[in-house]
């Protein structure tokens, strides 16, 4: 008896590897079907039998879209059936993205992150009160904990204030208030204490898993 083997480096490509290669025959034995009822009815048992191969896109809205979609991938967009969808097109494939502008949200202080001109904005928009003015003070010290964390250890309030103004557009001018901000000693602390909670945190949990590993092994 002869047998005809089939060798990978022999092999077509696969073109959705997922699948595997019996089923990419089923797909090519379809498109090769002349009568157009039969090969209806082929492609939709070939829908059903992916279906169940990826059974995750179930939870995927409109997966059975996505099946139809990849079986016309499939069949090198040669299969000629009925599907309750569009049938995409291969220039719809392989069309490149509009590319994305670049962000240029980003200021010259770019260690306070771009949510504090988001909340600078915010101040901006409110009317003068008790308010604004807390809330200009919240940013500010917010601020100074940013510089804080990725500058010096220490930093005098009046380059916080100047900082304020430029981002702002002069908007928020604290430069001869008078007023203090938190003191630099507090935010370094507060930040070497929570630094010290996350080791902590990560040591109680390797040594939680390891006790579990011993008791396993045990």
């Amino acid at each position: 008896m002869d047998f005809e083997l089939e060798y990978n480096s022999d092999r077509t490509n696969l073109i959705i590897p997922e699948y595997g290669r019996h089923l990419q025959k089923l797909v090519n034995h379809c498109v090769s079907l002349e009568d157009a009822e039969e090969r209806n009815k082929m492609a939709k048992a070939i829908v059903n039998v992916m279906g169940n191969l990826q059974p995750h896109l179930r939870d995927v809205p409109d997966f059975k879209h996505k099946l139809w979609d990849q079986l016309f991938i499939m069949s090198d967009f040669k299969l000629e059936a009925k599907s309750p969808y569009p049938q995409p097109s291969r220039e719809e494939l392989q069309a490149k993205p509009e590319p994305l502008p670049y962000p240029k949200t980003a200021s010259k202080y770019r260690f306070y992150g771009n949510n504090i001109q988001t909340m600078i904005d915010v101040a901006n928009s409110w009317e003068d009160g008790d308010a604004r003015e807390g809330l200009k003070f919240v940013i500010a010290n917010h601020m100074k904990k940013c510089y804080l964390n990725w500058n010096k250890d220490t930093v005098d309030d009046d380059v916080i204030f100047s900082h304020l103004f430029d981002l702002s557009d002069g908007k928020i001018d604290l430069r001869n208030s008078g007023e203090k901000l938190a003191e630099s000693q507090k935010l370094l602390r507060k930040r070497s204490n929570r630094n010290q909670n996350q080791q902590k945190n990560h040591k109680n949990y390797r040594s939680n898993n390891n006790n579990k590993n011993y008791r396993k092994k045990r």
